[in-house]
């Protein structure tokens, strides 16, 4: 197991590495944020002094050469808009974006899986084809539309629900959380319930094919001659063997909910990192632009690390070098 996360470590770095020269290769070639940022009647020698001091009168190699240095310390560049730290930002951001993906993930976990074995359990019944019905919709709204709908209904028509903002933190370990007040929570569950429901879908349909499938297994008709109740089964034979793809889309699908919040925390005005991307996006701060790509690569990275090892941890059978091939 030692000697398999190693490989994995290294094959971390050589993915980060060659994503950071394609991510800054690509930030850089579009646009000009000096003609955003500075005022437009500012004369040449102006124009030359920011340029100089952001760094961008030297050739491309040669900023990426700094980027990377700085990137060994820790340091992936200053903000061009606020003079501070690209890194600081995005860790600003990033507690409210990690609890919206949480929240949304725990959402589609608690209610995808039981509704997938029920409608795995029950295909033909009303209820199994209702919960496969709303599942296709779930895959076939525009989360953007079911955003503005959700804002519609909740907060302009019944105004039971805030519109926009993360309401009322406290402080956990010197990080604000809002699923710890009242006022948070109701600014929690519009958007987490918009992020949500592509990934309760995909966990209804990917339960209940595993269902189907495990249900027509040998061991499963053994055990239902033993006259083992069929919760027994279910709970024993069942969902032991499809919680191995289930746990490793899962752990893949949470990086993306970090990585593709920007829609929903955009619409709800979420103070996430998505927000600052588009933020930063609309200034062409290059630098901030590229320590969220790379910060979520590297998240990607460590999630799909721990998602082989559970993948190794679950399912003996699966052979730690056959995984690392």
């Amino acid at each position: 197991m030692v000697s398999f996360a190693i490989r994995r470590l290294l094959q971390s770095v050589l993915v980060l590495f060659i994503m950071s020269a394609l991510v800054f290769a690509g930030v850089y070639a579009i646009g000009d944020p000096i003609a955003i940022l500075i005022n437009p009647q500012a004369d040449q020698s102006e124009i030359a002094a920011a340029t100089r001091a952001l760094g961008l009168d030297q050739p491309l190699w040669r900023q990426y050469w700094n980027f990377i240095a700085g990137a060994f310390t820790g340091d992936l560049g200053k903000s061009f808009s606020a003079n501070i730290p690209a890194v600081q930002l995005i860790f600003e951001r990033m507690p409210a974006t990690l609890e919206l993906a949480l929240t949304a993930m725990v959402m589609a976990v608690v209610f995808g899986i039981p509704l997938g074995l029920v409608a795995g359990l029950k295909p033909e019944s009303w209820v199994g084809k209702t919960i496969m019905a709303g599942s296709i919709l779930g895959f076939s709204l525009p989360t953007f539309w079911v955003g503005l709908m959700l804002i519609m209904v909740f907060s302009v028509w019944l105004g039971w629900l805030p519109p926009t903002g993360r309401g009322e933190t406290v402080m956990v370990l010197g990080i604000p959380v809002s699923f710890f007040t009242a006022d948070g929570l109701l600014h929690l569950f519009m958007p987490a319930l918009n992020l949500a429901l592509f990934k309760l879908s995909l966990l209804i349909r990917l339960t209940r094919a595993g269902t189907r499938e495990a249900l027509a297994q040998d061991y499963v008709r053994f055990a239902r001659a033993k006259g083992l109740s069929m919760e027994r089964v279910v709970r024993v034979h069942v969902l032991k063997n499809i919680m191995i793809p289930i746990v490793t889309v899962t752990g893949l699908e949470f990086g993306s909910l970090i990585a593709f919040a920007i829609v929903t925390e955009t619409i709800f005005a979420w103070p996430g990192m998505g927000k600052l991307l588009i933020d930063s996006i609309n200034v062409l701060d290059r630098p901030v632009i590229v320590a969220y790509l790379l910060i979520i690569v590297l998240i990607f990275v460590l999630i799909n690390l721990v998602v082989d090892v559970l993948y190794t941890a679950l399912d003996p059978r699966v052979r730690v070098t056959g995984r690392s091939a």
